[in-house]
């Protein structure tokens, strides 16, 4: 290796490795477009497969970086051996950084990697476009896509326009004005700080837009937090102490019209404590209270991971899009007592329709969604307009005291952002909280703590333009853009100049 790539290359890895500072919780949103600005300059002039090493370092230091956690949820809570704990985690981490090495390959191979025009324009569409295949590509994993890190920014008056897609090419504009501003001529360093302004001033602009209408009467809430250390929460012994807990918690919330537990809240089975259950109801019942709660649903191929409304009428929502290797181990049969042996999953949870419509409660009609699922915005457009609220409940305790809670509530609040709607967050050790139609939290509670928090909520009615179009409108500009630098060069210039 080259002086020079070794340069790069360590450019990169550097870059990468500090792209997890502009997520939660560090909040450092505009080190995002810094870093990708240092990619973009470590492309100049690269070879097809320079272009590639580069980048694939960078998306190895960001992801290794970023989602580190995975070593913890599978080795020290989910107490597999280190070597499956280390395999599992840098296999995400490796294959996540392909998304940025093949976008420099072809970036170098068929189109070009230094310039103006191609740091305005075409770069940043080749970025949208990884990202946006991403987020669905072998189930997908939007994790650390970058406009979850705008949240605290301006850009975030982009996400109801053009949702997650839309704001991180926000994040890569800026990256390449800073690109053109680092090399360019005064005329190019015109064009990049016009970019620059006209980008931040729309975001500014489009922040102050509601979109939604607020309807008239509020419903008053109540998050219910048990904090069950996760090495606990299944132990047949802690059962009865968890069963305590939560009728506790649910009398500390009576009186508030809508009681919500967390995920798998009761580590069993629903149909094994109806009993239990009626009695939970009926104290609710009497103090005018509805509860939705997270337990396991028996289903004959396998447990189903759900949300029940207890009283009439009842409703059960099942989880849709399931964890790899966390709630389904996508492997043959004859491997599964091994696995079992390595303290994996290896019965496989079973995803519900992937179309349920919106629970009706209250007279709200509310989206609900189940951890790991709202990293899926696109996933989700189908309950709206109708959705007036949204619910999600969780199991951070996965992830110990890691960087993965506050990354997860940072995407939770762009969700709410994308639809406008407000959101109610119930997680088992936190973070619990209460988002507002900007994304925005309103109220939250301290992790590692039980407790209950409660806040007064509107159910919204409306429709946003990223409701509308979800990503289509992105996929179709990047195609453009992309069509556009394959007319010009063929018609006007040389690829490359």
């Amino acid at each position: 290796m080259g002086s020079s790539q070794a340069r790069n290359v360590a450019l990169c890895a550097l870059a990468g490795a500090a792209v997890p500072l502009a997520f939660a919780p560090f909040y450092w949103w505009w080190l995002a477009p810094i870093c990708y600005a240092a990619l973009f300059l470590a492309w100049r002039e690269a070879t097809p497969r320079q272009a590639f090493a580069r980048g694939w370092m960078f998306g190895c230091a960001q992801f290794l970086f970023g989602v580190y956690w995975i070593y913890i949820s599978v080795h020290e809570i989910g107490q597999a051996p280190i070597w499956i704990a280390v395999v599992l985690m840098l296999g995400l981490v490796f294959a996540m950084a392909l998304y940025p090495a093949l976008i420099g390959w072809i970036a170098a191979r068929w189109f070009a990697t230094r310039g103006t025009w191609h740091w305005l324009a075409t770069l940043p569409a080749l970025m949208v476009v990884a990202e946006w295949v991403r987020s669905w590509a072998l189930t997908g994993f939007g994790w650390l896509a970058p406009a979850y890190s705008q949240t605290e920014s301006w850009l975030l008056g982009f996400a109801p326009v053009l949702g997650v897609l839309g704001v991180s090419w926000a994040v890569f504009l800026i990256a390449g004005a800073l690109a053109t501003a680092f090399e360019g001529d005064r005329r190019a360093r015109l064009a990049a700080a016009a970019v620059v302004v006209v980008v931040f001033a729309g975001g500014l602009l489009t922040q102050q837009i509601a979109w939604t209408e607020p309807k008239a009467d509020q419903i008053s809430v109540a998050l219910t937090q048990g904090a069950v250390p996760q090495e606990q929460k299944w132990l047949p012994e802690q059962l009865p102490a968890t069963l305590d807990l939560y009728r506790a918690l649910t009398v500390q919330s009576l009186g508030a019209d809508l009681v919500v537990w967390p995920e798998a809240a009761i580590p069993e089975y629903y149909d094994n404590y109806v009993r239990w259950l009626g009695e939970i109801e009926r104290l609710a019942a009497n103090a005018g209270s509805r509860v939705m709660l997270g337990m396991l649903k028996f289903d004959e191929d396998g447990a189903q991971n759900a949300v029940f409304t207890l009283g009439q009428p009842e409703s059960t929502y099942i989880k849709r899009h399931l964890v790899p290797y966390g709630e389904y181990f996508p492997m043959p049969d004859f491997l599964r007592p091994w696995v079992a042996s390595m303290n994996l999953a290896f019965v496989d949870t079973q995803p519900g329709h992937r179309d349920q419509p919106p629970v009706d409660l209250l007279g709200e009609r509310i989206a609900v969604t189940i951890c790991y699922e709202d990293v899926f915005g696109a996933e989700q457009l189908h309950s709206f307009p109708d959705a007036t609220l949204l619910v999600n409940v969780s199991n951070d305790a996965w992830f110990g005291d890691s960087l993965a809670p506050h990354q997860h509530l940072q995407i939770a609040r762009f969700r709410s952002a994308e639809v406008r709607r407000w959101q109610l967050r119930s997680t088992n050790t936190g973070i619990t909280a209460v988002i507002d139609p900007f994304g925005r939290v309103s109220s939250q509670i301290a992790q590692f703590e039980p407790g209950v928090l409660r806040a007064n909520v509107n159910g919204v009615t409306g429709s946003t333009p990223y409701i509308a179009w979800g990503d289509l409108a992105v996929m179709l500009l990047a195609a453009a853009v992309i069509a556009a630098y394959w007319a010009r060069t063929k018609l006007t210039i040389r690829p490359g100049t």
